[in-house]
């Protein structure tokens, strides 16, 4: 089966539509919320506290996940969520090491909160579609992908019947399935787990970035704690990041907000 054909089977279960965002001092100013159980899908705004406290990265993770709990809860509890997020310095291209991503959950292997550090493009390409962190909670019913396209400014939830489970396939399918160029190619970043994550406690997630010498995705690991087990616990096949060509460039400035 061809890419077109996988696509062309995908059925749309939630959309969201949403005004282009401009960045201010490396904040998008608003996070993007999909609950998997009720097919719904949210844009929750930024608080100057969430800034000035938590900062980005690990703290938006940590200050989303323990907004989103009750109480203490198994792994696999559909509450249980997968929060992606880059800083405010995600993407800048002043700095080493901003393409990092931190992402947290209630990891199978302690029952605890555990994060993990990891490369790839996901969380400045997020950043770059308008959304500084991405908060997934629920379970659906069917493998789903959770597309995240900044050149149309579209969130969608659609199935994914037909394409690979196995991390490298799917990376490189989801890459050429959502650019419609070659050179949009760069512009796409995916997260996955493979099948090992269906049967162990212990699954990676992996983010990709599109290596272009190469012309294919290479994949970063976030390997600590277990969370492509409940990546693939809530039938994620794979998230999406696509964004804009037209994005703007990364300004910096030090003076105080």
């Amino acid at each position: 089966m061809d890419l077109a054909q996988m696509k062309a089977a995908h059925a749309v279960l939630a959309e969201l539509e949403y005004e282009p965002v401009r960045l201010d001092r490396g904040y998008a100013n608003q996070t993007l919320y999909v609950n998997l159980t009720e097919r719904r899908i949210e844009i929750r705004p930024v608080s100057r506290y969430m800034k000035d406290v938590f900062t980005g990265g690990k703290g938006f993770d940590l200050y989303l996940l323990w907004h989103a709990l009750d109480g203490p809860i198994a792994w696999d509890d559909p509450s249980n969520e997968i929060v992606v997020c880059a800083g405010p310095l995600g993407g800048a291209p002043a700095f080493s090491g901003t393409s990092k991503s931190i992402v947290c959950g209630i990891s199978p292997l302690t029952g605890s909160v555990i994060d993990s550090n990891v490369g790839g493009h996901f969380g400045p390409l997020l950043k770059f579609a308008g959304f500084d962190a991405l908060e997934i909670q629920g379970k659906a019913s069917e493998d789903v992908l959770v597309v995240v396209d900044g050149k149309r400014c579209r969130v969608t939830v659609e199935t994914a019947p037909h394409e690979a489970t196995g991390s490298v396939d799917l990376a490189d399918q989801l890459h050429h399935m959502f650019a419609d160029s070659p050179q949009e190619l760069q512009h796409i970043s995916s997260v996955t787990a493979g099948e090992a994550a269906e049967h162990t406690l212990i699954g990676c997630l992996s983010f990709s970035f599109y290596d272009h010498r190469r012309g294919l995705p290479r994949l970063k690991q976030a390997g600590r704690g277990g969370l492509g087990t409940v990546l693939r616990d809530k039938k994620i096949k794979g998230l999406v990041a696509k964004a804009p060509h037209n994005r703007p460039r990364w300004q910096i400035s030090v003076a105080n907000p």
